[in-house]
């Protein structure tokens, strides 16, 4: 029996690779190899993903993603102590990844970057939350396809959850940053105090992971075991 400690140690520790890989691999990219290549990032970040949904999904689930957890939520799959747990598990996550960039990073590049989402100059607040939004509700719809109704085989639902993670950044990075979780914007800016536009992140990945949740419990009426919260 999997306690609710272990399960949000393992939310910590997945949460914390993500947004190590996530922010690293955009300072690497554009502080140190001057170069802005999207495809480098969305590669690393479907990655990590796919590795914590096989490394940790037997413990927690690996949500690694608010979003997510509250998303599971309102559909019942999670208890109340559990989704608080979980959050802050994922908030500590990506802001000890964080702290620990900006040591790694020599000061003039790492402090100045550690990996921030920032809307595009083209992009306005609400139009951010929109693409958000979106971008989370294709990652939750397909979490709850693949790994959360119990009609479906879960043996490769790491790779097309990474495949996902890896499309949307490669559609969505250069407006947005692509974060679709709360915690990987929250762990720049608290480290960074780079507050702009950030409830952008919030708003943005929780309302359209939970749209995503609802809409496929009442339109596919599905059979969902409870798989993203091991007991």
């Amino acid at each position: 029996m999997i306690n609710s400690i272990e399960k949000s140690v393992a939310e910590f520790i997945g949460t914390f690779a993500l947004v190590l890989v996530a922010a690293g691999s955009v300072n690497v990219n554009w502080s140190f190899l001057g170069s802005h290549d999207i495809l480098g990032v969305a590669a690393a970040c479907g990655l990590i993903v796919t590795i914590a949904m096989y490394s940790i999904g037997n413990i927690s689930g690996a949500h690694i993603n608010p979003a997510v957890t509250t998303s599971l939520f309102i559909t019942g799959q999670m208890e109340m102590k559990n989704t608080i747990s979980y959050i802050l598990a994922q908030l500590m996550g990506a802001t000890g990844a964080c702290l620990f960039l900006s040591y790694l990073l020599p000061t003039d590049m790492g402090k100045m970057h550690i990996g921030t989402t920032v809307l595009a100059s083209e992009v306005t607040f609400t139009a951010g939350i929109l693409i958000e939004a979106v971008l989370t509700f294709i990652l939750v719809f397909t979490i709850f396809v693949v790994a959360v109704d119990n009609r479906t085989s879960t043996k490769y639902a790491g790779v097309i959850i990474g495949a996902i993670v890896f499309l949307d950044i490669v559609v969505g990075g250069s407006l947005t940053g692509a974060s679709m979780n709360p915690a990987r914007t929250f762990g720049p800016a608290f480290v960074l105090g780079h507050w702009a536009d950030h409830l952008v992140y919030w708003i943005g990945p929780i309302t359209g992971g939970m749209f995503a949740a609802i809409f496929y419990a009442k339109v596919f009426s599905q059979r969902t075991g409870n798989r993203t919260e091991k007991a």
